[in-house]
């Protein structure tokens, strides 16, 4: 069981290897300076869903300590 847990672990990191070598598209965006633009959508998006989460989390447990 480990040795198909290990294998399939070292499939996965040559596919992420693979898909980092042609970066054609964010070496555009860095060179119009839009990557900027992109990190910030990217950033302001996960934001948001940490303080729903965040949020979400306060409210189940809340209603946790009403019900006990």
């Amino acid at each position: 069981m480990k040795a198909k847990l290990f294998s399939l672990i070292f499939v996965l990191a040559s596919f992420v290897a693979q898909a980092q070598a042609d970066v054609a598209m964010a070496d555009q965006f860095r060179a119009d300076g839009k990557i900027y633009v992109v990190i910030a959508v990217i950033s302001i998006i996960l934001i948001g869903l940490f303080v729903y989460l965040f949020r979400l989390d306060r409210k189940i447990t809340d209603l946790e300590n009403r019900l006990k």
